[in-house]
C-alpha cells in the first residue's frame, strides 16, 4: 500500500495495512545533504532534496514542511537570526513591533516580495511534483497570533492584550489577510493539506476564551479558505492542555498533531474515546525525551501509543513536535520500525 493510500484510509477512520508513521524529521534532514541549518532554511532546492531523501531513507508516510516558526514574520520585516545548528528565530533584542502603536498600524503585506513564504511555496511545489503521487504533502503555516508574537515578543504581546486589545486584534487581522493569500498560493501547488500551528490555543499560554477572541475567529477564516481549495485542514499544537474542543469547533480539522493531553481529558485513553471519531490523532512521542531514552524505552512507548489509538484507524504515530534536529537517526528508525511491525492491522 502506498503512503498516500494508507494515510487516506486513516484520515477516514478506517484501518489500513498498518498505522502510518512520520516522526517529523525536519531540521535533522539537513544532515542527509550535508547542509548547515541556515542553508537548509533558506535554499529551498537544498531543503527539498533533504525532505526527499529523508522520506525515501526512512519510508515515511507523510511529508510536513516545517522549517521554523519565523518564515512569515521574516517577510513582514522582522530581523531573523540564523544559527549554524538550530532553527532560525527572531532577534529577541530587536523586535520589529516596538510598541502598541506599531501593532495598531500593521498592514497586510503582498506575497510578491515575501521571500521566505514564496520559498515555502516553491518547496511545496517541488515536493508535490517529486513525491506527491506516493506521499501526502502537508504545508506548515504558523497561526496569526503566533506570527504577531514573533514580531512583538510573547511577553510584550500579553501585556498589549490587556492594555489595548483592539490594537492586538488589528495586528492579528493584518497577519490573517496575508496568511489568506499565503494559503491560496500553497494550495495552488497541490498540497494535500495545510497544517496550522496554533500554539496559543493551550493552557500553556492563555485561556480558552481569550484564544477564541484573539485568534479563534481569525483561524476560522483561514481554515475555511483552505477547505475552499479542496485542501484538508490540520492542526499542530504542542502546548500543554491543548484546546481540542475549541479548535475543532472553529477549524473543523481533519487531524490534530499534539504532544500533551487536551485540557478536558485525564488520560490518553480518554482522548481516544472522546475525540478518536472526530479527528485523526497524530502523535505524541515527546521529542526532548528522545535525547535520553533507550531503544527499549522507545519501543515500549510506541507499543503503548499504538495500543491506545490503533483500533478503527484515525491514528498516525509521530513525535509530538519536531524530532530533535541535532539527534542521530537511530530513534527515527525505531519509530518507523515499530509502526511497520507492531502497528499492523
Amino acid at each position: 500500500m502506498k503512503p498516500i493510500e494508507r494515510v487516506a484510509l486513516t484520515l477516514q477512520h478506517k484501518e489500513a495495512d498498518r498505522v502510518p508513521v512520520y516522526p517529523l524529521l525536519c531540521g535533522v534532514s539537513r544532515k542527509l545533504v550535508n547542509a548547515s541549518y541556515p542553508r537548509w532554511s533558506t535554499d529551498m532546492d537544498v531543503c527539498a532534496e533533504a525532505y526527499e531523501k529523508v522520506t525515501e531513507k526512512f519510508d515515511l508516510d507523510v511529508i510536513c514542511t516545517l522549517i521554523d516558526l519565523s518564515v512569515e514574520a521574516a517577510d513582514f520585516g522582522q530581523e531573523i537570526i540564523y544559527p549554524e545548528n538550530e532553527a532560525a528565530h527572531p532577534n529577541h533584542n530587536n523586535y520589529m513591533l516596538k510598541n502598541i502603536a506599531d501593532i495598531s498600524s500593521l498592514q497586510p503585506i503582498s506575497l510578491k516580495n515575501a521571500t521566505r513564504m514564496n520559498g515555502m511555496v516553491q518547496l511545496c511545489d517541488r515536493l508535490v511534483k517529486s513525491k506527491g503521487k506516493e506521499v501526502p504533502v502537508v504545508a506548515f503555516v504558523f497561526g496569526p497570533l503566533g506570527v504577531l508574537s514573533m514580531m512583538r515578543g510573547q511577553s510584550n504581546l500579553f501585556m498589549d492584550i490587556f492594555d489595548d486589545p483592539d490594537a492586538v486584534k488589528n495586528g492579528v487581522a493584518a497577519v490573517t489577510e496575508t496568511l489568506l493569500d499565503y494559503v491560496d498560493a500553497l494550495a495552488a501547488t497541490g498540497v494535500n493539506a495545510i497544517m496550522l500551528d496554533t500554539l496559543f490555543a493551550s493552557q500553556s499560554i492563555m485561556s480558552k476564551a481569550m484564544w477564541l477572541e484573539f485568534e479563534g475567529q481569525y483561524v476560522k477564516r483561514i481554515a475555511e479558505r483552505i477547505r475552499k481549495h479542496g485542501c484538508q485542514v490540520m492542526i499542530h499544537n504542542c502546548g500543554n492542555g491543548i484546546y481540542f474542543d475549541a479548535q475543532i469547533e472553529t477549524m473543523q480539522p481533519t487531524a490534530i498533531s499534539y504532544l500533551h493531553i487536551p485540557d478536558d481529558c485525564q488520560s490518553h485513553q480518554e482522548v481516544k474515546e472522546k475525540y478518536g471519531d472526530k479527528v485523526t490523532l497524530i502523535g505524541h512521542i515527546p521529542p526532548t525525551w528522545l535525547l535520553t531514552a533507550t531503544r527499549e524505552e522507545l519501543e515500549e512507548e510506541c507499543r503503548r501509543e499504538i495500543d491506545t489509538y490503533k483500533a478503527g484507524g484515525g491514528f498516525i504515530l509521530a513525535t509530538g513536535c519536531e524530532y530533535p534536529a541535532n539527534l542521530g537517526f537511530e530513534h527515527a528508525e525505531t519509530i518507523v520500525r515499530m509502526a511497520k511491525e507492531y502497528g499492523k492491522y
